[in-house]
């Protein structure tokens, strides 16, 4: 729930999608990005399913819960896959999920 905080997991030129959505290129958008889209939640967690990595390349399942600021916690599968750079950070990030059940 740390836009900043997220944003500097990012190289200066790093692209993140979510879905068919336009992606966001460079920390400015990832950041203008994430704080549009945090401030429709109260809270967010993950649980790790599966993840595989290969080289530079993570390839994660989880179950992504959202609190809702009613209140109330919806749960959606997802998928994400993100490369790191030598210095570890993201230089393209991916997240498949249908948020549908989210704005309900």
């Amino acid at each position: 729930m740390d836009p900043n905080g997220i944003t500097q997991l990012f190289a200066e030129d790093a692209t993140f999608a979510m879905g068919n959505g336009e992606p966001a290129v460079g920390r400015p958008a990832i950041l203008a990005g994430s704080t549009e889209f945090l401030a429709n939640i109260k809270g967010l967690r993950h649980t790790i399913r599966s993840e595989w990595t290969v080289d530079d390349v993570t390839i994660a399942v989880a179950d992504a819960t959202y609190t809702r600021h009613d209140g109330k916690e919806v749960t959606i599968p997802t998928a994400s896959i993100w490369h790191v750079d030598g210095d570890g950070l993201i230089t393209d990030y991916r997240i498949y999920s249908d948020p549908a059940p989210l704005f309900a």
